[in-house]
């Protein structure tokens, strides 16, 4: 009863929008795991949830306040949701933020994912997520940090990790990531190779290496346009 409406929206996107292709590096083992993609403004989770081979046991990390229609107001006014500056801010300022609230809390709510809480709380988000990793659940974390109006910080989020150790010695699973780059207009996802939690390393040490793995297969070129942009002019 909970995810009808849920299922009813998915339908009828999968039915009125073009599919996506999904471009594997590497064979999918189909063990528990973390599938973490690009943002891509709205269009990154509509996708995923809508068009991804696995749908039906994708379980996505929500922001809790987005799921609270009095907290989505403020939540839409940071998240740079219109450009700032733009001809129809103030009318968007006054009006958009309480429309979110109106439609987005009751479809949040409806999906089959995991609240993520900014507080004490966020036990009962990692407690959410073993247990869909339990039952052969997988999950799906966008780590990217907004940084303006339609753009994110190449520094990705990295307190997600911390489900990692704790799917090791609640479940026994080295958990993989797989970093996922979604472009929306060419209607591909492309699935990097995983990257593997190791028990046998501090979490400390190896998350670097982690969040490296996922930056470069989420965001494919970033690298090669930050040592660009550090050239020397004299070089460029």
């Amino acid at each position: 009863m909970a995810h009808r409406l849920y299922r009813f929206i998915s339908f009828v996107l999968r039915h009125t929008t073009r599919d996506m292709a999904t471009v594997w590096e590497t064979e999918f083992d189909g063990e528990p795991a973390v599938f973490c993609p690009n943002h891509a403004g709205a269009f990154g989770p509509l996708e995923i949830c809508v068009h991804f081979p696995m749908r039906e046991k994708l379980h996505p990390w929500m922001n809790a306040g987005m799921m609270n229609a009095k907290e989505v107001p403020a939540y839409v006014r940071q998240d740079y949701w219109w450009k700032p500056g733009c001809f129809w801010e103030p009318v968007l300022t006054r009006t958009l933020p309480y429309i979110a609230a109106a439609i987005i809390p009751p479809v949040l709510r409806s999906v089959p994912g995991v609240p993520v809480y900014h507080d004490m709380r966020v036990i009962k988000t990692f407690r959410k997520s073993i247990q869909y990793l339990r039952h052969g659940g997988h999950l799906v974390i966008f780590p990217e940090q907004p940084d303006g109006f339609q753009s994110h910080s190449p520094k990705l989020n990295s307190g997600f990790l911390q489900i990692a150790p704790m799917a090791y010695q609640q479940l026994g699973l080295r958990l993989k990531f797989y970093p996922v780059h979604i472009d929306y207009k060419k209607r591909v996802f492309r699935v990097a190779a995983p990257v593997a939690y190791d028990p046998e390393v501090s979490l400390a040490e190896q998350a670097p290496r982690i969040l490296e793995v996922l930056r470069a297969g989420i965001q494919p070129g970033s690298m090669e346009r930050e040592e660009h942009q550090a050239r020397p002019a004299a070089l460029m």
